[in-house]
């Protein structure tokens, strides 16, 4: 094996020029824009970021597109990337300002750098500000000047329209595309070149474009090894680094055996997605081994072979039609952030499967019930996750039904009710909170000014579904602490519109005008207690007891009424 170095400038020109390629086995774009930040930090103090891995070939490999655009190879060998896709495509999506292709969506990666950021580089200060993509903005409920004293002491951070408009953070694409400071340094107020901050700044500016300059080791396999010898140097390495997820391992494993075959897994994951159904590919790799082996773990991958790799995809696929379908038509779950564990979709397509896709009336009641309890108890996010599944693989494998798989559940989680106490100290990530969310919706909630019934699809910001607190953070600031604060018995979904206009108005100031308006229906459908003496801020453990009671009453008649048609 070779030593190389290059540049982050001559790499990321080589993947423009489509001398550097990927090779099938390996994973799509998945980096977060905070990776990304991070990235660059690590970049802006000289720190190691790792080595590249390439392997120069002269065989007629399958490839796959980066999730940037490249020009066509214009030699005759190709250079394969094996390790640094992660870090090679953000670099060049932020350097070139080019937007990457994620889950068949162009999109920018917008980093901001703070030109007065701390001298003293060794402070690090984690902030979780990349609400776009958590999907949520909690910043109505905290503390503006909080965040601005946290966020100046960072130096990158993922765009927000407000940090853009302040003087002092720009663009880091935008600074690399230009060796003029001029413009930059009058966004700030710099105006004369004898300014205290004109030196500091320009520095500044030079560092973050000498991230260019930075040197990656390269280690440069030969050009005799074979695909199947550099498939199994792939998944050596990964493995031992564990870089990589099971399911990436096994893809590469999959596609070193099977050629090819990686269009024919995202173009069905594409066509899920057009169903609002976009799930990772180790989702759908994972669906094809349990219909290959009868188990969901992939170390059996490289004892099948193409032809029952391609015979189980051919099954998998209708199995995951069926289920998607299901979820949607039967159940209500219209997206996958709906579910507590995307297992659930694996297990429902595996037993439509063993059913032949026929269900009697109340064999349909019984299968959504289970899906939903299952869901809303967190079925596999329990323990092993790999092995809850394979134990109901095996009851349906074995000849069960969805009773049975409900009497497994019970077996594992105890009563099958969900009762007030279960929902004490859960958050927005718990599973019950996305029940409450079906089951809000299967009740006619609507945002409390516009009158929409809530979805997650809404366009617009101003529609745009929020969890909104309803005794606002900055209310009960001092009374109790952030996680109670938190609690899912303190949370509804409203419009963003509608959130920001609460702001931070305790209960007692905004119910009386939504009451008026709607009757109390509004709240009713969100099981909201109205009781004056319950919005009261010291009584906000008894509205958390009574709105728990509530809501139990609810999820337990939605999860239900199903069985009982």
């Amino acid at each position: 094996m070779a030593k190389a170095e290059a540049s982050v400038e001559e790499l990321v020109s080589m993947i423009e020029r489509g001398e550097l390629r990927l090779p099938e086995m390996q994973r799509q774009y998945v980096w977060r824009s905070t990776r990304v930040r991070d990235l660059l930090d690590s970049l802006y103090r000289g720190y190691p970021s790792g080595a590249i891995l390439i392997w120069e070939t002269d065989e007629d490999i399958p490839q796959q597109d980066f999730a940037v655009v490249q020009s066509k190879n214009p030699y005759q060998a190709t250079r394969l990337l094996l390790d640094g896709q992660q870090r090679l495509t953000s670099l060049l999506s932020v350097i070139r300002g080019e937007p990457v292709t994620v889950r068949g969506r162009k999109k920018p990666i917008e980093i901001l750098f703070n030109l007065e950021h701390p001298d003293d580089l060794s402070l690090v200060t984690e902030v979780f500000e990349d609400s776009d993509e958590n999907g949520q903005d909690d910043a109505v409920d905290s503390s503006e000047d909080e965040l601005m004293q946290r966020f100046e002491k960072m130096t990158f951070l993922v765009s927000t329209n407000k940090l853009k408009s302040t003087p002092h953070w720009v663009k880091v694409s935008d600074v690399f595309k230009t060796e003029e400071d001029a413009p930059f340094l009058a966004k700030a107020g710099i105006e004369k070149i004898n300014d205290p901050l004109y030196t500091k700044y320009s520095q500044r500016l030079a560092r973050l474009r000498g991230i260019r300059k930075y040197v990656y080791r390269m280690d440069v396999l030969e050009r005799q090894l074979s695909y199947e010898e550099v498939t199994e140097i792939f998944i050596r390495i990964n493995s031992l680094g564990a870089k990589l997820r099971s399911s990436d391992l096994a893809l590469a494993q999959i596609t070193a055996k099977w050629r090819d075959s990686l269009k024919i897994f995202q173009d069905f994951q594409a066509e899920c997605g057009k169903q609002n159904f976009y799930l990772d590919l180790g989702i759908h790799l994972r669906n094809m081994i349990v219909f290959a082996t009868g188990q969901s773990r992939f170390n059996s991958v490289g004892r099948l072979s193409v032809k029952s790799l391609q015979d189980s995809w051919e099954t998998a696929c209708k199995g995951m039609n069926f289920a998607i379908n299901f979820l949607k038509s039967n159940v209500g779950i219209d997206y996958p952030v709906l579910l507590s564990s995307p297992f659930l979709i694996v297990a429902l397509a595996y037993i439509a499967d063993k059913n032949k896709y026929m269900f009697s009336s109340t064999e349909a009641q019984k299968l959504r019930y289970w899906v939903l309890i299952a869901n809303a108890k967190g079925r596999y996010s329990r323990g092993s996750s790999e092995t809850l599944l394979d134990q109901d693989i095996a009851t349906v494998r074995d000849g069960g039904d969805a009773d049975a798989l409900i009497e497994r559940l019970r077996n594992q989680v105890g009563l099958l009710d969900i009762s007030p106490e279960e929902l004490a100290g859960r958050n927005q990530l718990s599973a019950l909170f996305k029940t409450m969310f079906l089951a809000f919706r299967d009740a006619d909630a609507r945002d409390w000014s516009s009158s929409l019934a809530i979805a997650l699809d809404h366009s617009g910001v101003q529609h745009r579904l929020q969890f909104h607190h309803i005794f606002p953070k900055g209310v009960l600031k001092g009374f109790v602490s952030s996680r109670e604060a938190d609690d899912i018995s303190n949370l509804a979904f409203i419009g963003g519109k509608t959130n920001r206009a609460i702001s931070d108005k305790p209960p007692l100031a905004y119910f009386q005008p939504i009451l008026e308006k709607s009757g109390g229906k509004l709240f009713e459908a969100q099981c909201i207690p109205t009781d004056p003496a319950l919005l009261e801020i010291s009584n906000y453990s008894r509205f958390l007891e009574e709105r728990r009671k509530l809501i139990a009453s609810r999820l337990n008649t939605f999860v239900q009424e199903g069985s009982r048609k």
